[in-house]
C-alpha cells in the first residue's frame, strides 16, 4: 500500500497551459493536503506499530498455544495412562471385591450356622437341665414316699436350686423361685417320722414275751415276783443311804453290839430259824397251790399256756402288720392295728406288770404321734419345669 505525494513524480499527460493554475491560486490549497497527507503518513504508522504489536502478540499467543496444546497433549497421554491404569485397578478391585463378597456371604452363612449351633447347643443343655432337674425331683419324690420323711426330696430341691444357680439362665428363673416356695412350704409340714416309729414298733415286736398274763404260772411267775422286790429293793436303798459327810455335822452314831452269844444259846437260835424256814417253805407252797383273787376278766382267767403263747404270737403279727402298713402310707390300717394291740394288752395281760404299762404307754404315744397328713409334693416346681421345657 502506497501514498501519492506531491514530491514524488508521476506520468500523468502533460496539461495545457490553460489548465495549469496560477501560483496565486495553488498556494492556499497544497496546505490541507499536506497536513492530510502526513496525518495519514502518522496513521499508517500507528497502524503498522499496531499491526506488528498484534502480530507479535498473535505469534506469542500461537506459541503459548502450541505450547499448552504440547502440555495439554502430554497431560491428556499421561491421563490415559492413568485412566487405563485406574481401570485395571478398578477391574482387579472389582475383582477382589467379588472374591470378598463371596467370602463375606460365605462368613455371614457361617456365623448364621455358627449362632444356630449355639443357640441349639445352649437349648439343648438348657433343656438337659431341666430334664435332669425333673428327673432328680421326682427321685426325691418316690424317695420321700418310701421313707416317708421329706429329707430325700428337701435335698433334691436344694441340689436343683444350685444347679440353676450356677447355670444363670434367666429363662429358669422362674423355676427357681418355685423351688423356693416348695421348699419354704415343704419345711413348715408336719408329717410323721416314719423311721422311729418303725424302730419303736420292732422294739414292742421284741418285748412281747416279756409281757405277763394274770393267770401265768410256773417259773416266768416266779421270776417275775422275785423280780418285784429286787426291782423295789435298790430304790428304797438308795432312799435310805446314808447323808455324805458335807451334809452331817456332828458325832457320829454309835452302832449296837451284838451280844456275844453261849454255845446252848447259838444252838437254840440256829434250831429256830431252822422250824421258821422250813414253816416259810410249806406255807408258800400252799399259797402257791391255792390262791384267791377277783376275776374281772373272765377270758384273761381261762386263757390257757398255748393260748397265750398264739397270743403273743398274733401281736406280734399284728405289729408287723402295723410296721409294713406305716412303710406303705397306710396310716388307717396301723391306727387299727394299734387299736387292737392296745385292746389286746388291756384284756388279756396283767395290767400291774410294769412290762405291760410300759407297753400300754408305747402304743398310746405311737396312735398319738400318727398323724395322718399326705407327704407334700413339688407341684410348683413340677409346674414350672413343665413351662420352662414347653416354652423352647
Amino acid at each position: 500500500m502506497s501514498t501519492d505525494t506531491p514530491d514524488t513524480p508521476s506520468t500523468a499527460p502533460v496539461t495545457t497551459p490553460a489548465q495549469i493554475p496560477t501560483p496565486v491560486a495553488l498556494a492556499p490549497a497544497r496546505r490541507p493536503g499536506l497536513w492530510l497527507t502526513a496525518l495519514a503518513l502518522v496513521l499508517s504508522v500507528l497502524a503498522l506499530m499496531m499491526a506488528g504489536l498484534l502480530w507479535q502478540k498473535l505469534g506469542d499467543t500461537q506459541k503459548e498455544l502450541a505450547r499448552r496444546s504440547q502440555d495439554t497433549e502430554t497431560q491428556s497421554t499421561e491421563t490415559r495412562a492413568l485412566a487405563t491404569q485406574a481401570e485395571a485397578q478398578v477391574q482387579e478391585l472389582q475383582a477382589r471385591l467379588a472374591v470378598a463378597e463371596v467370602k463375606l456371604s460365605e462368613v455371614t452363612l457361617q456365623r448364621s450356622q455358627l449362632e444356630e449351633l449355639m443357640l441349639a447347643l445352649s437349648r439343648s443343655r438348657d433343656d438337659n437341665l431341666v430334664q435332669d432337674i425333673e428327673s432328680a425331683l421326682r427321685l426325691g419324690q418316690q424317695q420321700t414316699q418310701l421313707t416317708g420323711s421329706v429329707q430325700p426330696l428337701l435335698a433334691a430341691l436344694q441340689a436343683a436350686d444350685a444347679r440353676i444357680a450356677r447355670a444363670a439362665q434367666p429363662r429358669l428363673n422362674p423355676v427357681q423361685r418355685a423351688i423356693a416356695r416348695d421348699v419354704q412350704r415343704i419345711r413348715g409340714t408336719a408329717v410323721a417320722d416314719v423311721p422311729s416309729l418303725v424302730q419303736r414298733l420292732d422294739e414292742l415286736a421284741r418285748r412281747v414275751d416279756q409281757w405277763p398274763v394274770p393267770n401265768d404260772v410256773g417259773p416266768r411267775a416266779v421270776a417275775r415276783k422275785v423280780a418285784a422286790p429286787r426291782q423295789v429293793a435298790p430304790a428304797s436303798a438308795a432312799r435310805g443311804s446314808a447323808p455324805s459327810k458335807s451334809a452331817v455335822s456332828g458325832p457320829a452314831p454309835i452302832e449296837p453290839v451284838e451280844p456275844v452269844l453261849t454255845g446252848w444259846d447259838h444252838l437254840a437260835q440256829r434250831w429256830t430259824l431252822f422250824w421258821r424256814k422250813v414253816w416259810e417253805a410249806v406255807t408258800q407252797s400252799g399259797r402257791e397251790l391255792v390262791r384267791v383273787s377277783r376275776i374281772d376278766r373272765p377270758e384273761a382267767a381261762l386263757l390257757a399256756p398255748e393260748q397265750a403263747f398264739f397270743l403273743r404270737e398274733n401281736i406280734k403279727l399284728r405289729l408287723l402288720n402295723a410296721r409294713l402298713g406305716l412303710l406303705a402310707r397306710q396310716m388307717d390300717s396301723v391306727r387299727d392295728d394299734l387299736k387292737g394291740i392296745d385292746a389286746a394288752l388291756v384284756r388279756y395281760f396283767d395290767a400291774t406288770a410294769p412290762e405291760v404299762v410300759a407297753a400300754q404307754s408305747a402304743v398310746t404315744q405311737l396312735r398319738a404321734e400318727l398323724l395322718v397328713v399326705a407327704l407334700p409334693q413339688p407341684e410348683e416346681s413340677l409346674a414350672a419345669l413343665a413351662v420352662a421345657a414347653g416354652g423352647r
